[in-house]
């Protein structure tokens, strides 16, 4: 949880020379999540999500058939 979270722009707290990256795209809601195991880049594009640009399909809502992992 290093960097500062704006709605359009995500800027390190150190200095650098990259410039920061714009997160607003019309049609597309981003979000940049800091986590435990570092950052991942959450989309939403026509109500369909993806992580890392990984598209998240719908849980069934059915529990795991026993001893699957």
């Amino acid at each position: 949880m290093g960097a500062p979270l704006f709605p359009e722009v995500l800027q390190p707290q150190e200095a650098s020379l990259q410039q920061p990256l714009p997160l607003a795209t019309e049609g597309v809601l981003r979000y940049v999540w800091e986590g435990r195991f570092g950052s991942m880049l959450i989309e939403v594009v026509d109500g369909v999500a993806y992580v890392n640009g990984g598209k998240v399909e719908p849980s069934t809502g059915a529990p795991p058939p026993p001893g699957a992992r």
